[in-house]
C-alpha cells in the first residue's frame, strides 16, 4: 500500500479549507459530518458557505495567509480553483508541519479523501489511491445498499450498552452477545423499525445472559480452495470471523487467516509428507478437546474437506462426542488446477466422465483402479499422486500405449508458486522431478473421445430419362 488507512480523531480539533467556491463548499460539507472546528479562508465565499459561515457552522477567515493558520491543524485542504496558486499555498501549509490535501493534484496530497459510506457511528471508507475514483464510487454504490440506513443507530446503541455487557458477562458470552445482536433478532428487529424492541431484546439478554448464540462449542471444517485468500467462501471468512480458535494447515498461504478475528487463537496442524508432526488422531482429539471447553473451532483445510481431506473421519469422531459440527465446502483442487491452466473438466464433445482419484493410500503409494480401467472419454485427477507417478506410467504405457493419453500436472494452483508440467507416458516421473514438483500437484489424465459421428448417406437424387 502506498497510503495507510486510518481513522482521525477530529473532535475540537481545527480544518482549515482554502478557497471560497464548488470545492471548498465540497469539503466543507464532507468535515461538517465531523466534530471539527472549521476555517474557511478566501477573500470571499460562495453562497452555500456564506451561508454556513452565517449560521455558525465555519468561521470565515479573509486575512493574509501564512504559515501560522496551518499549525496545529488536523487537516489542510487547498481548493481555490488555480493550480498555481494552490501549489503556493501547499508549499506554506507543509513549511508549518500540516498534513494537507490539495484537490486534484495527487501529487501534492499527504492525504487522501476516501469514498464514505456513512452511517455514524459506523463508517466504510473505501480509496483506491487515486488510482480509479470511479470504481470507488462503485463499491460505495454497493455498500450503500448492502448496509441498512439505520445500522449507526443500531450500532450506537451497543456502545451505550458496553459497559452494561462487560460489568455482566465474561468475554466469552460478550462475544456471543454482540454476535446475536448485529446477526439475528435485535438487528431485525431494528431494520425494521422496531428501536425499541431491538433495545428491550439486548437490554434483558444483558440482565439474565440468556441468549440465543450462548451453548456448547462447535467445530467447523471449512475448505480454504487451494490456498489463496480469494478463494475462500463468504460462509468460510465468516466462520473464521467467529472462531475462537483456528486449526490450519501447511498449504495455506499466510494471508488467508488476515480473514479471521485478530485475538482468535491460530494453532498450526501441518503434515508434510513422511513427517507427520501432527497425526490425524492428534488433531482430530485436539478439536474434540477445544469443542467440549466451549469454543468456536474451525479447522482450516486447503481445498475441500470432503474430498481427500479428511473431512469424514474428523466430522464422524466429533459427531460421536455429540458435538455439533458443520462442513463448509471450498474449491477443491481439481477444479482449482484446471481453471488455473484455462481448462474444463469436461467437455461436452470429448469428455464426459470426470473422476477425483488419488495415488496415495494409508499403506503408500499406487496405482489407483480408475487409471486401469480407463476409457475414452475420460478425464482422471489425480490427488497426492506425484510418488506413484513412474508406476502410473508404465502402467498407462502398458495398457494403452503412449499417444492415447494426455497428460497435465499443475503443482501449488492458483498461488504464486504455481508450476505447470505438460508431460507423456514416458516422461512423466522425471518431468515432474525436472520441474522440483515432489509432493504437491495435481495431475490430470485426458483421454479425448475423439470419435467422429458419422454423416448419415444422402441417396443421389434419381435420374430422370427423358423418352421420346
Amino acid at each position: 500500500m502506498k497510503t495507510f488507512p486510518m481513522f482521525l480523531t477530529m473532535a475540537g480539533r481545527r480544518v482549515v479549507i482554502v478557497g471560497g467556491g464548488e470545492q471548498a463548499a465540497q469539503k466543507s460539507r464532507l468535515i461538517l459530518k465531523t466534530e471539527a472546528e472549521i476555517v474557511v479562508m478566501a477573500p470571499a465565499l460562495d453562497e452555500e458557505l456564506s451561508a454556513l459561515a452565517a449560521a455558525g457552522k465555519l468561521r470565515h477567515d479573509t486575512s493574509p495567509i501564512t504559515a501560522a493558520h496551518f499549525e496545529d491543524t488536523a487537516l489542510v485542504f487547498v481548493a481555490s480553483g488555480c493550480p498555481g496558486i494552490d501549489a503556493a499555498i501547499h508549499a506554506i501549509a507543509k513549511d508549518a508541519g500540516a498534513t494537507v490535501n490539495v484537490v486534484d493534484q495527487p501529487a501534492l496530497c499527504d492525504a487522501i479523501t476516501p469514498s464514505i459510506v456513512d452511517r455514524d457511528p459506523v463508517v466504510v471508507a473505501i480509496g483506491t489511491e487515486g488510482t480509479a475514483p470511479v470504481l470507488a464510487r462503485q463499491i460505495k454504490t454497493q455498500m450503500e445498499q448492502a448496509l441498512e440506513p439505520r445500522l449507526g443507530d443500531l450500532a450506537a446503541l451497543a456502545g451505550r450498552l458496553r459497559d452494561a455487557a462487560a460489568a455482566r458477562l465474561a468475554p466469552r458470552a460478550r462475544r456471543d452477545l454482540w454476535r446475536w445482536v448485529f446477526n439475528a433478532a435485535p438487528r431485525e428487529a431494528h431494520a425494521r423499525g422496531a428501536e425499541r424492541e431491538a433495545a428491550s431484546l439486548i437490554k434483558n439478554a444483558i440482565a439474565t445472559g440468556e441468549i440465543d448464540a450462548k451453548g456448547a462449542g462447535s467445530v467447523s471444517l471449512v475448505g480454504a480452495g487451494p490456498g489463496s485468500k480469494d478463494l475462500i467462501t463468504l460462509r468460510g471468512v465468516q466462520r473464521l470471523q467467529e472462531a475462537d480458535v483456528i486449526f490450519y494447515d501447511r498449504l495455506l498461504e499466510p494471508e488467508i487467516l488476515e480473514l479471521a478475528r485478530r485475538d482468535a487463537e491460530r494453532v498450526y496442524v501441518g503434515k508434510a509428507p513422511g513427517c507427520h508432526s501432527w497425526p490425524q488422531e492428534k488433531i482430530t482429539q485436539t478439536l474434540i478437546s477445544a469443542a467440549k471447553r466451549g469454543q468456536r473451532v474451525v479447522r482450516l483445510k486447503c481445498g475441500d474437506p470432503g474430498i481427500f481431506g479428511r473431512g469424514g473421519e474428523e466430522a464422524r469422531a466429533l459427531k460421536a462426542h455429540d458435538i455439533d459440527v458443520e462442513i463448509v465446502p471450498g474449491v477443491t483442487a481439481a477444479c482449482a488446477a484446471a481453471a488455473a491452466i484455462g481448462e474444463s473438466l469436461t467437455d461436452r464433445d470429448e469428455v464426459n466422465t470426470l473422476v477425483l482419484t488419488t495415488g496415495h493410500l494409508q499403506d503408500g503409494y499406487v496405482v489407483p483402479e480408475a487409471v486401469m480401467n480407463m476409457r475414452p472419454g475420460t478425464c482422471v485427477a489425480l490427488y497426492m499422486a506425484v510418488g506413484a507417478a513412474a508406476d502410473i506410467g508404465a502402467q498407462i504405457e502398458a495398457l494403452y500405449g503412449v499417444d492415447q493419453i494426455e497428460i497435465t500436472a499443475v503443482a501449488h494452483a492458483q498461488r504464486s508458486s504455481q508450476k505447470v508440467v505438460k508431460s507423456c507416458v514416458r516422461q512423466l516421473s522425471d518431468d515432474l522431478k525436472s520441474a522440483g514438483i515432489t509432493d504437491t500437484a495435481i495431475v490430470f489424465l485426458r483421454w479425448p473421445d475423439t470419435k467422429q459421428i458419422e454423416q448419415p448417406v444422402v441417396p443421389a437424387a434419381p435420374k430422370l430419362t427423358m423418352v421420346s
